[in-house]
């Protein structure tokens, strides 16, 4: 599990749109705590600081030390508003959380054992169908990354979630099937992949060709 990273706020009274150009033009954006049946706390973020934190792409996997005017909360950041033009933050949602608190997250997937995989051994390549991976867990202890082991994979064999080597106490949000993270392909030969390039060009040049004679003749005539 990361360490936690750390964020200061303001409390705000105010909601609207207004109010939310006129934080933004003060170099910082609207967001809000909800959760753990308790009143949601709208707050304002210093918005250099927010897009820090959201462009070092953790918020959704990292609990956040939130310190609003001298009161800490423990918060995971669950959504994020983009300007659809600049891309730069807006608004935050950040959830109450504590140990006892169970969240589904996208927990990225990191390959091991690629050296004891036949199937890439022989010039396979991996073909990843999933990179991240939905998980029930534990909000103080989402885990940064699940481990898939290739060994033994050969050419043709599916990569699949009961592979994975999962952390104690998380389990796939999916449950019922035992899905497909990656798959290990035999590579394309590079005369076949010439050859068609070539069969596609001939015919294109004769395409081209017969283009050019049609209004010849018909001017002969």
């Amino acid at each position: 599990m990361s360490k936690n990273y750390v964020m200061t706020a303001a409390k705000r009274d105010r909601v609207g749109k207004g109010i939310a150009r006129a934080l933004r033009r003060e170099g910082r954006i609207p967001a809000v705590i909800y959760g753990d049946k308790k009143e949601p706390i709208k707050i304002s973020l210093g918005a250099n600081d927010a897009n820090v934190e959201y462009n070092r792409a953790h918020m959704f996997t990292t609990l956040c030390d939130l310190d609003v005017e001298g009161e800490k909360h423990l918060v995971l950041a669950r959504d994020v508003q983009l300007n659809p033009v600049t891309d730069i933050v807006e608004h935050i949602d950040f959830l109450r959380v504590s140990a006892k608190t169970k969240i589904a997250v996208d927990v990225p997937v990191h390959f091991i054992n690629e050296e004891k995989s036949p199937g890439l051994d022989q010039k396979g390549v991996l073909n990843v169908v999933r990179y991240t991976v939905e998980l029930v867990c534990g909000a103080t202890n989402i885990p940064e990354q699940i481990e898939v082991n290739l060994e033994g994979k050969e050419q043709g064999d599916a990569v699949h979630i009961s592979d994975a080597i999962l952390p104690e106490g998380t389990k796939p949000v999916i449950d019922d099937r035992d899905f497909t993270i990656a798959t290990i392909v035999a590579p394309r030969k590079v005369e076949e992949v010439e050859a068609a390039e070539s069969e596609e060009a001939a015919g294109g040049e004769e395409a081209a060709e017969g283009g050019e004679d049609a209004p010849a003749e018909e001017k002969s005539e």
